[in-house]
C-alpha cells in the first residue's frame, strides 16, 4: 500500500536541555503511581511476622514472663541483630530490584537541543518533541505535528483492538500546548484524530508529536492504570520450595509438641518443655529458603546489568543455565550492525561493469556507477536511522557530493512500503519543474527482478551474480528506476515500467567476539541457530565467520520451510545451523518446531512481528540498542548493546546462580539437621538439653549471612561452560542433592551426638555444652566450606576467592570465641569457658564431620 508524503522535517530544535529540567522539577516524573519500593519500615514489620521470629519473641517473652530477666533481653537483643541483618539483606534485593526497573523502564526518543536522544520514559516532559516509529510505546499524550502513515493500537483505553488513523494536528489543536492539560482534551478513540495517548502503541508508519500531557495528567493517569515493568509472580522454583518449606513447618510443629509432652513427662519441668519445643521448631524451620530465592535471582539480575543484559522476568535466571538452542538474529547481533557499501555491479541486466570500492577514491566513483548509486540514494530513507539505509547516504557524499546525482531539491511525493509480500521499497519523486516523476525501487534481488518483469535468462545471469557477491558475506540488493506522470499512482509498485539498474554488496562484518562465544556455546552443548533475512549465500558465508558452520553448510530457506508440515519442520531443525530468508512471523514456527523436540530455545528479536516468537521461547531476548517496545516488552531479557557476546555470558552467569542456588539449598538442608537433632534427641536419651532459643538464634546468625551473601558471591565452577545443559524438568533440590545434603547433616549430627555423649561423662555438664556447641559450629563452618563444590576437594576450594565467605566465616569464628570466654555471653547461654586442648579437640571433630564428603568427592574426581 503507498503511503503519504514522509520526508518529516523536524519542526525545531524541540526543548533545551534547561527547559526540560525546569519543566521536569514543575510537573514531576512521567510516572504512574503504583510499583513503589518498599520502606525499611515496611520490610521490618514483613520481617516480625515470620514464624521463625515470633518463635524467638514468644521464648524472649516466656523467659521475661517467669523471671529469667537476663536471658530474656538476650533473646530480645538477639531479635534486633537478625532484624538488623534481614533488613541490610532485603534492602540490598530491594535496591537490585530498583535499580533494574530504573534500567527497564520503557525509553523515549525525543529531540533536544536539536539532537534526537534516548532518555528514561520517566524523564519525558510536556513540550517534548517526540520521534515515534513502528512499533514503539507512546510514552505521553501527544499531538502530532507530522506524520507518515501512522497507526496507533490504542486498546488499552478504548477496549477496540483495531488501529486507529492518524492525522497531523492543525494550528488551532496545537495551540491546546499553551492551555492546561485539564482544561483541553482530544478523547481517545475514533480515527483521523491528531493525539497520541501513553501507554498506546504504534503499529504503522511514523511521526514527530508534540507532548502535551505527562504522567497522572495523561489519559491513562486519568483512569488511574500503573503498569509495572518487573515481573513478581511466583517461579515453579519458588512454588517448589514453598511446598517443602510448608511440609518442614508442619513436621516441626508436630515434633515440637511431640518433644514438649515427653520432655515435660519424663522431667516435670513444663517450662524447660516449652522452651525446648520451641528450640526445636526453631531449628526446623528453614525459613533461609524463601530470602535465598529472593536474594539470588535479584542480585543475579544485577549481575546480568554489569554484563549488559538486562532482565524484565527474573524468572528468566532460572532458565538461562538449561538453555540448549539459541537462536540468533545475525544484523547486529552476531555482525556489528555498521553497514558499508563495498561492491558495486552496474551496467543494467547484463551488469557488466563491476568495482570493489575499497581501492577507489573519494569523489573518483567511474561514470558507469553515477546512476546506481543515485538510485539507490532516492529509494532509501531521507532521514535515515537503519545503519543500512545511512550507509547509502554516506557512499552518496563519499563519491557524488560534487555531481549532479543529488538531488536535495527534489520532492518526495509518494512512498511503497517494504512488505512481506514484497521484499522492496520505492519512492516517487518530484523534480523542481513540472514533468515527469522519478520512481526509485531498491530491495532483495528476487523483488526487483520481479518488478522489472525480466526473462528467465535475464535472471538467472542476475542470480548467478547475486551469488557471487553473497558468497564473500555480503548484503546484496538490488536497484531499479521508472518513471510517472500525474498524480494518480498506481496502488502497487509492479504497475510501474522499471529498468533494471544494477546491484550493490554491504559488508557488515561479523563481531570480533563473537566465533569464541559461539565455540563456547558449543562446549556448553548449546546449538546455536542464526536466522536471517539474507539471501542464503550471504548467510552461509556470515555463519562460516562466526564459526557456525562450514561454508557449504546446510542452509533452510523461508521459502523451503513454507513448503514443510510442522513434523517435517521438528526433524529438519535437528540438524539446520542456519535459516535464510526467513520471514518473522516464520521464527514463531522455528521456535514451536524446536520446543516440540524438548529444545529450552532462547530466542533473539527486535520487531513488532518478532514479538509472538520472543512471548513463545523459553527465554526471549530483545534487543534494547535497535528493538521496538513491543519487542522489548515481549521478551525475558534485553540486550543493552545488541550483543550476542553477551548473551553467552547471561548462559554462563545463569548457571553460576543455578549452581550457588543448589549450594545454598543443600547447605540449609544439611545444617538444620544436625541442629534439630541435637535440639531434640538429648532430650529423649534423658540428656541435659543442649540447645536452647538462645543457642538456635546465635546459630542463625552464621547461617543466614552464609546461605544469602556467601554463596551468592560464590565464583562460577571452571567447568561451567563445558558441561551440557541441565535438565530443566528435574528439580533444583531433589534426587542426589537432596539425599546427600540429608547424608551430610547426618554426618555431622552423628559427630556432634558422640562429642556431647564422650564430653558428658568425662567433663561438668556446662562444659560439655560449652564442647558439643563448639563441635556443633565449626561443623556448620565445615558445611560451608564443603559445599562449595560438589567435586573440587577442600582445599582447593580453600584458595578460590570469596572475601564475603570469609568475612562470615571470621565473624562467626569470633562470635563463638565471644560465647565461650566472655562471662556475660557463657552465663547466658550456660556455657563454662573451654580450655584451649578442649576447643582444639571440638574443632578438630567439627572438622572431621565432613570427612567422608571429601572421599566422596575424590572417588567422584577418579572416575571421572
Amino acid at each position: 500500500m503507498p503511503a503519504n508524503h514522509t520526508d518529516l522535517p523536524i519542526p525545531d530544535a524541540g526543548l533545551s536541555a534547561a527547559q526540560a529540567t525546569q519543566r521536569l522539577a514543575a510537573d514531576g516524573p512521567n510516572a504512574l503511581p503504583g510499583g513503589q519500593r518498599r520502606s525499611l519500615l515496611s520490610i521490618a514489620v514483613e520481617t516480625v511476622r515470620e514464624p521463625m521470629f515470633l518463635l524467638l519473641l514468644a521464648a524472649a517473652t516466656l523467659y521475661m514472663v517467669f523471671g529469667d530477666l537476663q536471658e530474656g533481653l538476650t533473646l530480645f537483643g538477639f531479635v534486633l541483630v537478625t532484624v538488623a541483618l534481614t533488613l541490610y539483606q532485603e534492602g540490598k534485593t530491594e535496591r537490585a530490584i530498583e535499580a533494574l526497573r530504573d534500567l527497564t523502564s520503557p525509553r523515549a526518543l525525543v529531540i533536544r537541543d536539536g539532537q534526537p536522544q534516548r532518555i528514561a520514559g520517566s524523564d519525558v516532559v510536556r513540550g517534548d518533541l517526540l520521534k515515534l516509529s513502528e512499533g514503539d510505546r507512546v510514552p505521553a499524550d501527544a499531538l502530532l505535528v507530522s506524520a507518515d502513515g501512522v497507526r496507533a493500537d490504542e486498546s488499552l483505553l478504548t477496549g477496540e483492538a483495531v488501529p486507529v488513523g492518524k492525522r497531523v494536528a492543525q494550528p488551532d489543536e496545537l495551540a491546546v500546548l499553551e492551555k492546561p492539560a485539564d482544561t483541553a482534551r482530544v478523547v481517545p478513540g475514533g480515527d483521523d484524530q491528531p493525539a497520541v495517548y501513553a501507554g498506546t502503541l504504534i503499529v504503522q508508519g511514523h511521526a514527530l508529536a508534540r507532548v502535551t500531557a505527562t504522567g497522572t495528567r495523561s489519559e491513562i493517569g486519568r483512569i488511574g492504570a500503573a503498569l509495572g515493568t518487573v515481573d513478581n509472580e511466583r517461579s515453579p522454583l519458588q512454588k517448589q520450595t514453598a511446598r517443602l518449606v510448608r511440609n518442614l513447618a508442619l513436621l516441626a510443629l508436630a515434633l515440637s509438641l511431640a518433644l514438649v509432652v515427653v520432655h515435660g513427662l519424663i522431667k516435670g519441668d513444663w517450662l524447660q518443655a516449652l522452651l525446648a519445643g520451641i528450640a526445636l521448631a526453631m531449628a526446623m524451620l528453614p525459613e533461609e529458603y524463601p530470602v535465598v530465592l529472593t536474594v539470588f535471582p535479584a542480585l543475579g539480575a544485577r549481575r546480568l546489568s554489569k554484563e549488559g543484559v538486562l532482565t524484565r522476568r527474573i524468572n528468566a535466571i532460572e532458565t538461562l543455565g538449561a538453555t540448549t538452542v539459541l537462536c540468533s538474529d545475525k544484523t547486529g547481533t552476531l555482525t556489528e550492525n555498521r553497514m558499508t557499501v563495498t561492491h558495486l555491479a552496474a551496467g543494467g541486466v547484463d551488469l557488466e561493469d563491476r568495482l570493489a570500492l575499497d581501492s577507489v577514491a573519494a569523489g573518483h566513483l567511474p561514470e558507469a556507477f553515477h546512476a546506481l548509486v543515485e538510485v539507490a540514494i532516492l529509494a532509501s530513507v531521507v532521514d535515515p536511522f537503519d545503519p543500512m539505509e545511512k550507509a547509502f547516504h554516506q557512499l552518496g557524499e563519499r563519491f557524488l557530493a560534487d555531481t549532479e546525482h543529488l538531488h536535495r531539491d527534489w520532492r518526495l511525493v509518494q512512498t511503497y512500503a517494504l512488505s512481506p509480500a514484497l521484499r522492496a521499497m520505492s519512492h516517487v519523486w518530484a523534480a523542481a519543474g513540472d514533468g515527469a516523476q522519478t520512481v526509485a525501487a531498491k530491495g532483495a534481488p528476487e523483488a526487483v527482478i520481479d518488478l522489472c518483469h525480466l526473462d528467465d535468462a535475464q535472471k538467472a545471469h542476475i542470480a548467478s551474480v547475486v551469488d557471487e557477491l553473497a558468497a564473500e558475506g555480503l548484503r546484496v540488493l538490488a536497484v531499479a528506476r521508472g518513471s510517472f506522470t500525474g498524480q494518480d499512482w498506481p496502488t502497487t509498485e509492479h504497475d510501474f515500467d522499471f529498468e533494471f539498474i544494477g546491484l550493490l554488496g554491504l559488508a557488515d562484518p561479523v563481531r570480533a567476539e563473537v566465533p569464541a562465544a559461539v565455540a563456547e556455546c558449543r562446549a556448553a552443548g548449546i546449538r546455536v541457530v542464526m536466522i536471517t533475512g539474507d539471501y542464503p549465500a550471504t548467510a552461509r558465508a556470515i555463519a562460516h565467520q562466526a564459526g557456525l558452520a562450514e561454508r557449504d553448510g546446510d542452509v533452510l530457506s523461508g521459502d523451503e520451510m513454507a513448503t514443510l508440515g510442522d513434523d517435517a519442520l521438528r526433524e529438519r531443525m535437528a540438524t539446520v545451523s542456519v535459516c535464510a530468508r526467513i520471514a518473522p512471523e516464520q521464527k514463531l514456527r522455528i521456535v514451536q518446531a524446536l520446543k516440540a523436540r524438548g529444545d529450552i530455545v532462547a530466542m533473539t528479536g527486535d520487531g513488532v512481528n518478532d514479538a509472538p516468537a520472543l512471548r513463545a521461547a523459553h527465554v526471549g531476548v530483545a534487543m534494547g540498542g535497535r528493538g521496538t517496545d513491543v519487542a522489548r516488552e515481549s521478551a525475558s531479557l534485553v540486550l543493552i548493546d545488541d550483543n550476542f557476546a553477551a548473551i553467552v555470558a547471561a548462559v554462563r552467569l545463569g548457571r553460576r546462580i543455578f549452581d550457588n542456588l543448589r549450594k545454598a539449598m543443600s547447605y540449609i538442608l544439611a545444617v538444620h539437621i544436625p541442629i534439630a537433632g541435637m535440639a531434640m534427641l538429648p532430650v529423649l536419651f534423658g540428656w541435659p538439653a543442649l540447645l536452647f532459643p538462645m543457642h538456635i538464634a546465635f546459630l542463625e546468625l552464621i547461617i543466614d549471612p552464609a546461605c544469602s551473601i556467601a554463596f551468592e558471591n560464590e565464583p562460577a565452577e571452571s567447568d561451567v561452560m563445558q558441561r551440557p545443559p541441565r535438565d530443566a524438568a528435574a528439580p533444583l533440590f531433589g534426587g542426589a542433592t537432596l539425599w546427600l545434603a540429608l547424608v551430610q547433616g547426618l554426618g555431622v549430627l552423628a559427630v556432634v551426638m558422640a562429642a556431647f555423649a564422650w564430653a558428658h561423662t568425662r567433663i561438668p555438664e556446662p562444659e560439655a555444652r560449652a564442647f558439643a556447641f563448639a563441635t556443633l559450629v565449626v561443623g556448620n563452618l565445615a558445611l560451608i566450606l564443603s559445599n562449595r563444590s560438589a567435586t573440587r576437594s577442600l582445599w582447593t576450594t580453600l584458595r578460590t576467592p570469596n572475601r564475603t565467605l570469609w568475612v562470615v566465616v571470621g565473624l562467626a569464628w569470633g562470635l563463638l570465641l565471644g560465647a565461650l570466654y566472655i562471662p556475660w555471653a557463657v552465663g547466658v547461654l550456660r556455657f563454662a569457658p573451654l580450655p584451649m586442648h578442649e576447643l582444639a579437640a571440638a574443632s578438630a571433630l567439627g572438622l572431621l564431620s565432613v570427612g567422608w564428603f571429601e572421599g566422596i568427592k575424590w572417588a567422584r574426581r577418579r572416575s571421572v
